[in-house]
């Protein structure tokens, strides 16, 4: 048992605070920059940033600078960390408020009708958007309606992206074709989910007001000028997106039009 005299753990410490929680729920949803969090919340920016600091270093967001404009940051809720904070603090309390250990990617359930539609946006439609595609195919088994695209698509999928697929995941996508955000103008999706900052600036609207979310994650190509230098990022890139796509499928599970979206 917890000695009565123990501090509150640090996470509710950081979590009680009123606006730090709001901060928090929205960040759950997606990443944000500042001024963006300073206009959802209602507070000014510099007190809002004070507060993210304060997260920060609790360990709970994180912030990484802009691919599309360096002079911005987005900042980033590590829901593993949260989930982490939370069973920490239960036991805490009591030993038998720590929950048993939970798969990291929940599988989506039956089938229904109508099936929920999400598509991926990034620039070039070569590397993070088909694998974010790939990935919640693979996951959801048919049972999502999954599309990806390019606001300014390459020739073809990056090398890099369809072997770590192959190998990491044992998917095949080197007979996909890439192809422009216009074509799928005329679709609807429940969810539109931005991967890098360029195309979370340039994606155009969709019909019946689709949820729209941003996944700020760096370019895995830029990372090296050949294929074999870039490759290591190929992986670290498509396992942040495995871990985002693992979130997003209980959100999926839970409603055909759910309100709130993961990170």
């Amino acid at each position: 048992m917890a000695s009565p005299s123990r501090a509150a753990p640090a996470f509710l410490r950081l979590a009680a605070h009123p606006l730090r929680w709001r901060l928090l729920t929205v960040l759950a949803q997606g990443d944000h920059r500042v001024r963006d969090l300073a206009a959802l919340v209602g507070e000014p920016q510099n007190l809002v940033s004070y507060h993210l600091r304060l997260l920060r270093d609790g360990g709970l967001v994180t912030a990484t600078r802009s691919s599309f404009d360096g002079r911005d940051s987005y900042h980033h809720l590590d829901l593993d960390r949260c989930a982490q904070a939370l069973a920490d603090t239960g036991a805490a309390l009591h030993p038998a408020l720590h929950p048993p250990a939970a798969p990291q990617c929940a599988e989506i359930g039956p089938r229904r009708s109508p099936r929920p539609g999400v598509l991926f946006v990034c620039t070039g439609n070569s590397a993070r958007s088909p694998i974010a595609e790939a990935l919640l195919r693979r996951h959801t088994g048919g049972r999502v309606e999954v599309a990806s695209a390019g606001i300014r698509p390459r020739d073809r999928l990056h090398p890099n992206a369809v072997r770590v697929l192959r190998e990491e995941f044992g998917t095949d996508v080197a007979g996909q074709r890439t192809r422009h955000v216009d074509t799928l103008a005329g679709r609807r999706f429940d969810y539109v989910i931005s991967l890098c900052d360029r195309a979370r600036e340039s994606c155009p609207d969709f019909a019946g007001q689709p949820r729209r979310v941003h996944w700020s994650i760096p370019d895995p190509a830029a990372a090296g000028d050949t294929d074999r230098a870039s490759y290591p990022s190929f992986r670290r890139v498509a396992a942040e997106i495995q871990r985002r796509v693992g979130h997003l499928t209980p959100v999926l599970t839970a409603s055909t039009r759910p309100k709130e979206a993961p990170q």
